[in-house]
């Protein structure tokens, strides 16, 4: 699935529509975002320097190249997801943030923490040390990742990965289900697989329906630049709430599942959309406005290191 167009008519860019590989114009691929249409100048500014020039300026498009990447940064699997314990339906840092390995802050939420704090250090770039081409792109697919409820999941079940069911007649997996199928029938059922209209439809909830909510989204307590930690539990208590809930091995999937899950999947990919833009803007801007951003880029390049 995806998140996020970009240009000055496209309201957030929630939905990532070309699959990387062909050109296709179709949905394709997880939860990836991409927020430019709502970055501010400074932000707008530093994305378009950070990407290569074959992107021609569309984040979107380079929004699955750490998917693709992991044949290559083995060690960057462990990123795109969390375990968390059986039927707790909690999330915590210190408990669940490692890898199999047990290597502590090696998840979803660590990674966006980490790619964070490389990419502030974009305001003294002759004291940066990193990729900050590379921070950019984990940093935006690691935060659509996050607002997927099943990539913060069971450890037993690999964030039902594991859960063989069908979607209607098509044999899948439940993490499938919500990584792709249910956006797709969506896209295919309500919009005449128009995937702009669908676009358009996200936005008009997030100027109109949702549109007290938005701040509230972008707001980090303590006046932190990011919160994944947050967005960690909202997913493994959607997770519990939606996802798991009365599916079992083998389970169809119908019109029942599909149109009461459809919701939660619009509401996700939204807050993805608007809290990667906030994120990119605490990071890049200056505008006094910006909801965590903190004018001492040195102090928060500290915090974070």
């Amino acid at each position: 699935m995806i998140f996020g167009n970009m240009g000055s008519a496209s309201g957030t860019g929630v939905i990532f529509i070309r699959n990387p590989s062909t050109g296709e114009n179709k949905l394709y691929g997880e939860f990836l975002v991409n927020a430019q249409a709502r970055l501010n100048k400074a932000a707008a500014d530093a994305v378009k320097q950070l990407l290569p020039d074959y992107a021609e300026n569309d984040l979107g498009s380079l929004c699955s190249w750490a998917d693709h990447v992991k044949f290559r940064y083995h060690w960057s699997s462990a990123l795109h997801y969390i375990d968390t314990p059986d039927d707790l339906c909690s999330y915590q840092y210190n408990r669940d943030c490692k890898d199999e390995n047990g290597e502590k802050g090696r998840c979803v939420s660590g990674a966006i923490k980490n790619y964070t704090s490389q990419l502030l250090s974009y305001a003294i770039a002759s004291q940066s040390e990193y990729n900050l081409t590379e921070a950019l792109l984990f940093l935006s697919h690691f935060m659509g990742d996050i607002h997927q409820p099943l990539h913060v999941g069971f450890a037993s079940d690999q964030g039902g990965n594991t859960i063989d069911v069908h979607w209607y007649r098509r044999k899948t997996v439940l993490h499938h289900v919500w990584d792709d199928n249910i956006i797709q029938s969506s896209e295919e059922r309500s919009y005449n697989s128009n995937v702009e209209d669908m676009i358009d439809a996200i936005q008009q909830n997030i100027t109109g329906d949702w549109q007290d909510e938005v701040q509230e989204w972008e707001k980090c307590s303590f006046n932190n630049v990011t919160c994944p930690d947050v967005y960690a539990s909202e997913s493994i208590k959607a997770a519990c709430d939606w996802a798991y809930k009365g599916v079992t091995e083998g389970s169809v999937l119908q019109d029942d599942y599909f149109l009461s899950r459809l919701p939660v999947v619009n509401l996700r990919l939204a807050q993805g959309g608007v809290r990667l833009a906030a994120t990119l803007n605490s990071i890049f801007g200056s505008d006094d406005s910006i909801p965590g951003f903190a004018k001492d880029v040195h102090k928060i390049y500290q915090q974070y290191n």
